[in-house]
């Protein structure tokens, strides 16, 4: 086998490995094991931890008074619950409403300067009164009984921070389905909470003890935050299937692209300043989910792209180097027809295809964004 034939397979490997070899690799390593389990249906009224939910705006003043209904309409103890609105610096008129809401115990917590959402959480947790901090975006609906269910997770000493579990409305204001690649990171997501726990929380809604939260790097994604500091401190994050959060599908799905390439942004920026995060020795079996859920994902579009170039190169040494080029060039020829045609692109294969595509195609822009120097901190809510 020549050195380009070595090259070509090492390069497959490593650009199925996070999306199908790390998931093998989990499901044998967590053979036998079961997820951090709830302390019960939930804790007795006296047991009920503190709670202090967070909730981020930035000029949310079109929505901000239905999420504290919502949030006041919550099944909680009110002796043992608070509610925070972090603000960043909005100038709409978002704090003045959230002001008509006092006399109910709603308490704004204000930036001193808008430095971006993970500021404005640290504004809210330095007044937090709760052993427990839930956080919460305002396009986000949380359900009646959903924080009795999150503070039974917490009964159990090894969890440090519950994540919940994401549904989509439709514009229509149905409840969209879960599609193939939902599924796929729900079970991907309740592997990792076997193991080591997750390395990312779902950040419209999620819930971690307050020791957790003191050292928040407002450089970095809360919910990349959060479980980076339950690992440091011992705890597992986990995911609470029985938790859910629901929130809009964006009203223009082109902005999808732009979100994507934000997220990674975000995470790659995490990374780098943490970077202590990928040493084993440090961090044992989280190091490895790190490096095999972020960092190899992150790589798979540059490693998709030097294999296509080393096939090109292999083309007329053996009939599975013309097969294995064949298949690519159609994968990205349906992937691109998938683009431009919408009928195409809704049919189920086809839709789990392009998304695998677009994805690749927004983590290769945002990697060079990120290598030349962007950085995003300060954010806009998406528009649902």
């Amino acid at each position: 086998m020549s050195p380009l034939e070595i090259l070509f397979w090492l390069l497959l490997f490593l650009a199925t490995y996070s999306y199908f070899i790390y998931p093998f690799l989990l499901s044998i390593m967590t053979r036998g094991r079961s997820r951090p389990a709830r302390g019960g249906s939930a804790p007795a009224a006296g047991d009920l931890p503190q709670l202090s939910l967070i909730i981020t705006a930035y000029n949310e003043k079109q929505r901000i008074r239905q999420k504290l209904e919502n949030a006041l309409q919550l099944s909680y103890d009110s002796s043992r619950f608070e509610i925070i609105v972090a603000s960043d610096c909005s100038d709409d008129g978002t704090d003045d409403i959230v002001r008509e809401f006092a006399t109910q115990g709603v308490k704004l917590a204000r930036s001193g300067e808008r430095l971006g959402k993970e500021n404005a959480q640290r504004t809210a947790i330095k007044q937090a009164s709760g052993d427990v901090l839930v956080f919460s975006d305002v396009a986000t609906q949380i359900p009646e009984d959903a924080l009795q269910r999150l503070a039974a997770y917490f009964e159990n000493p090894d969890v440090g921070a519950v994540s919940s579990e994401d549904r989509f409305i439709s514009q229509d204001g149905t409840v969209a389905g879960e599609g193939a690649y939902v599924k796929y990171e729900m079970w991907l997501r309740s592997m990792e909470s076997k193991l080591a726990g997750l390395v990312g929380l779902s950040g419209s809604f999620f819930a971690a003890r307050k020791d957790v939260c003191q050292q928040w790097d407002i450089h970095s994604p809360s919910d990349f935050n959060t479980a980076l500091n339950s690992a440091r401190l011992g705890y597992k994050a986990v995911t609470a299937p029985d938790v859910l959060g629901y929130y809009r599908d964006l009203k223009d799905p082109s902005k999808e692209y732009a979100r994507k390439i934000r997220t990674v942004i975000r995470g790659m920026t995490s990374l780098a300043r943490h970077p202590d995060v990928l040493n084993p020795f440090s961090f044992g079996l989280f190091a490895f989910q790190v490096v095999s859920h972020k960092l190899m994902r992150w790589l798979v579009p540059w490693f998709l792209v030097a294999l296509l170039v080393v096939n090109l190169a292999l083309v007329g040494q053996g009939l599975v180097y013309t097969l294995a080029l064949a298949g690519q060039l159609a994968f990205y020829g349906l992937a691109l027809a998938a683009h431009f045609s919408t009928p195409l692109r809704n049919r189920g294969p086809v839709r789990i295809l392009y998304f695998f595509v677009q994805v690749n195609a927004a983590i290769f822009d945002a990697s060079w964004r990120f290598l030349s120097g962007t950085r995003m901190t300060v954010w806009s809510p998406s528009a649902r």
